[in-house]
Parts: C-alpha cells; sequence; structure tokens
C-alpha cells in the first residue's frame, strides 16, 4: 500500500488471474468491499492503512475472498485493474486506487504531515504490530411494516414492537462503538422479504437478525424462540439465490460442479455459525426475559435463505398474550432483552469487538 491524503492504492497479490467484483465503492458509508471469486485467503490478514485508507482486511467469505477498507474520510474506489505477470515480476497483482472526495480531511493523514509517497513493493512488508480488526457489521431486521402489520395484539401490531426494538438494539451496538449497524427499515415501511436478505449480502454482514413477536391460536403460550435455518429449508437456497442473482454469479463462477461445491460448504458453514449464535442468544436471553420450553427451533424463514450471511430471527415474545405484549411495549423491559442480544454479539465475536473499539 502506497499514497497520500489525496490518493491511496492498494496492490493484492495474487498467484493467478481472477475478475472481482465491486460491491462498495466507499461514497456511501467509507466502507469499500471487493469480492475476489474462486481466490482463496488461508487467513485473515488485517493492516492499518496509509492515507486515504483507515484499516483494511482480508477474510475468506461467500466463495472467496473478501477484501474491506476503512476510509479515513470522503473518498471513494477511483480505478481497479489486474496487472498481469511481467517485468520481473512472477505474480498476478491486483490494484485499487482510492480516491478523497475534493476538499475532504483524511482524519489518519492531516495534509500537512503527509509523506511522500513510498514504493508500492516496499509495503508488502509484514506489519510489526498487529493492526486493529474492522468493525463487525451488524444487520437488524425489524420484520414486517407498513402494510404488512404482523400480528396483532391488545394494543397493537406487532410491526410497531419490531420497530421499537430494532431502533433500541441499534442504539445498544452503536454505542459500543464496536459495530457497523445497518438497519433494514428504521421507519413504518414495507420491504420485501427477499430485499432484507440483499440488505444484508450488500453491506458485507457478519450477522443478520431479524426481530419478530409470535402469535398463537392460545393466549396462554408466553416466551422468546430463536429460529435458525432448518435443513430441508436451506435446498430452497439454491433456488432463491439462483434467480438473477448478482451476488452469487460474482461469487461463483465458473464451472457448475466446482460452484455447486462451493455453495454448499458456503452454506454449510454459515448455517453452523448461525447455530453457534443460536446457542449464545437463547443463554443470555434466559434470565432476563420469558423463554418456550424449546426455545432453539429451526424453519424456512425467507429472510434465514442468504446461504453467505450468518442469521437469525428472534421471536421476542407473543403479542396476543397480555403479559409479554405489555413486556415487549415497555421501554425498559425492551431495553432489558435488546441489551442481552448486544451481549451475545459481545461474546460471539469476542476479543476481536473489543479490539476494534479501542
Amino acid at each position: 500500500m502506497g499514497g497520500d491524503a489525496a490518493e491511496t492504492r492498494l496492490v493484492v497479490e495474487l498467484d493467478g488471474a481472477t475478475s472481482a467484483k465491486l460491491v462498495a465503492d466507499g461514497a456511501l458509508d467509507r466502507r469499500v468491499v471487493v469480492m475476489l471469486p474462486n481466490v482463496t485467503a488461508v487467513q485473515v490478514q488485517q493492516g492499518a492503512g496509509r492515507g486515504v485508507v483507515k484499516a483494511w482486511m482480508i477474510d475468506q467469505a461467500q466463495g472467496g475472498a473478501r477484501l474491506q477498507m476503512d476510509l479515513s474520510g470522503d473518498a471513494r474506489v477511483k480505478r481497479r485493474f489486474l496487472l498481469p505477470p511481467a517485468d520481473g515480476v512472477a505474480n498476478y497483482r491486483y490494484v485499487i486506487d482510492v480516491a478523497a472526495a475534493p476538499g475532504a480531511v483524511m482524519t489518519n493523514a492531516p495534509a500537512s504531515k503527509v509523506k511522500p509517497t513510498p514504493e508500492i513493493r516496499a509495503q508488502f512488508l509484514p506489519e510489526k504490530k498487529p493492526a486493529l480488526p474492522l468493525k463487525k457489521v451488524i444487520v437488524i431486521d425489524a420484520g414486517h411494516g407498513g402494510r404488512d402489520v404482523g400480528a396483532k395484539g391488545g394494543q397493537g401490531y406487532e410491526k410497531d414492537i419490531n420497530l421499537a426494538s430494532a431502533l433500541t438494539l441499534a442504539e445498544q451496538l452503536k454505542r459500543t462503538g464496536r459495530y457497523k449497524v445497518v438497519l433494514t427499515r428504521s421507519t413504518d415501511v414495507y420491504i420485501p422479504l427477499e430485499d432484507r436478505v440483499r440488505v444484508a449480502q450488500r453491506a458485507g454482514a457478519d450477522l443478520f437478525i431479524s426481530l419478530h413477536s409470535d402469535s398463537a391460536p392460545e393466549t396462554n403460550l408466553s416466551g422468546a424462540s430463536v429460529y435458525t435455518l432448518s435443513d430441508k429449508a436451506s435446498r430452497r437456497a439454491t433456488q432463491f439465490v439462483s434467480q438473477n442473482d448478482w451476488f452469487v454469479k460474482a461469487s461463483l463462477s465458473g464451472d457448475q460442479g466446482v460452484r455447486d461445491i462451493l455453495f454448499d460448504l458456503t452454506q454449510r458453514a454459515t448455517r453452523n455459525r448461525s447455530a453457534v449464535f443460536a446457542q449464545t442468544l437463547v443463554s443470555n436471553i434466559e434470565g432476563k426475559a420469558p423463554l418456550l420450553r424449546r426455545s432453539h427451533r429451526d424453519a424456512g424463514f425467507m429472510v434465514l435463505l442468504a446461504p453467505d450471511v450468518p442469521a437469525v430471527l428472534l421471536e421476542m415474545g407473543f403479542v396476543n398474550n397480555p403479559d409479554d405484549e405489555a413486556r415487549l411495549r415497555d421501554p425498559a423491559q425492551r431495553a432489558r432483552l435488546m441489551r442481552a442480544v448486544t451481549q451475545s454479539i459481545d461474546a460471539h465475536f469476542g476479543e476481536q469487538v473489543r479490539l476494534a473499539s479501542r
């Protein structure tokens, strides 16, 4: 990596060619995401940035390597290209130039302190000390909304409880300084189910949490439950993502047999991570809110179908149970439940999120 506060170049060395997909160019939220399909990142690599780039990380995700960069200010990807072996260089090089917006000030590289641009290849030396990891991306989905009101309780509709809970959780997570939080909706609007999944994919989500309030024919049922994708329903994901899906086309291109294997491995790893988080979530909710007797369940909910994003659906209680509805509508009780969710996320990502907040 080399450059200054006006423009910074990052070079990824590869042992073969690739056709990369630019998922996010940094203009929207100062985060660049580039997918390198069929590229293997043997281990997570990360480092501090320079100039326009604040920090970077490469990890394995969604059938290829994923490069993420946090930017130091308003900037975007200016150009990117692949260089084949030439002029004594035996490997391929994928080059990304990130340029600051006119008049933008980079927080980690004040213009007055910018040093001359170093030679690019000198920057391939290992970091002398570990850099901070990028913040984990958490996508919060408030179930229902707009004309889709959800279940009806004695005091109103499910959609309002779900939105209030999502906003509470988002505020708690942002307050920690450890996460980048994305909401599928922040107002009372209708969002199609498949679009909610796309939001998580395009955000490069590390975790997707869909918040709902249950309903049952009987009003005596009470307590929260957590759902992950069932084995039977996971077969639907193949059909779901194959319908004009830009993401899978970018990540799993090539031979059909290889595609199927990569898809299966990706989906299986995602389901395992989802199940691990679900167990952590149930453990943290216990004692802070009522739980159903079988609190971890599986189902084929549409919002759980993304094969590349660990996801859970939290039924926070039964909206047609007077006690559950009163608890979910009470700001203090709602905040207590969302604190259990926040603690679960902290526990799930462990040391990485503690480092990211420093």
